[in-house]
């Protein structure tokens, strides 16, 4: 598996927490993301969800996707995989250039086996870490439906304030439109939320 070139490529990977390690995808990834994805509590939210393995192969190994993913593991076992997918913001065409490449769209899946421990919090703190610092990325965004509540909740956990609720205007594949709701944070706000004498390194 080769990881194409994109702005993830500019971090010194893996990347420690105190409990976890954060790093880019290798080959037996496919079946250990698979193992907690394909669970309906879980991809029951998730924007695909292949019914085999090898359609969840060709998802998860797609050029694109793959230079946006990280993986969470806990000694040595995954326990969860993420997504910092790095974007333009909009601008006015005369100054489009200064827009280039200023901010992500964060996204996490995690093992329901290991939920209530506060893993997910710690991985994307340091996601988000990881873009301000970095990455030198000026905001950060998270979008989920609105029912998926341990979602959301997450986004608060980690700092990030509510800018956006929307009704009825996602399609999910039971058919129903639901509501979406997104979550954002500027780099000066998560700087001002460190505690005194951290350091945002």
């Amino acid at each position: 598996m080769t990881i194409p070139d994109g702005p993830l490529a500019a971090v010194g990977w893996p990347v420690r927490t105190d409990r976890l390690l954060l790093r880019l995808p290798g080959p037996g990834d496919v079946e250990a993301t698979w193992t907690f994805r394909q669970l309906p509590s879980v991809s029951h939210w998730l924007t695909s969800a292949p019914d085999t393995l090898e359609e969840y192969r060709a998802v998860f190994e797609h050029p694109p996707r793959l230079a946006k993913a990280l993986v969470v593991e806990l000694d040595g076992v995954v326990i969860g995989d993420l997504m910092i997918a790095v974007e333009d913001a909009w601008a006015q065409t005369e100054i489009a250039e200064q827009a280039r490449g200023v901010q992500a769209e964060l996204g996490w899946v995690f093992s329901p086996d290991h939920g209530g421990r506060g893993y997910a919090t710690e991985a994307v703190r340091e996601l988000i870490r990881i873009c301000f610092t970095d990455l030198g990325l000026r905001r950060v965004t998270a979008n989920c439906f609105a029912g998926n509540e341990a979602s959301w909740r997450l986004m608060e956990r980690v700092g990030m304030r509510r800018e956006l609720y929307t009704v009825r205007e996602s399609l999910h594949r039971s058919g129903q439109w639901l509501d979406g709701i997104g979550y954002a944070l500027l780099a000066d706000e998560w700087r001002e939320q460190l505690a005194p004498g951290q350091s945002p390194s």
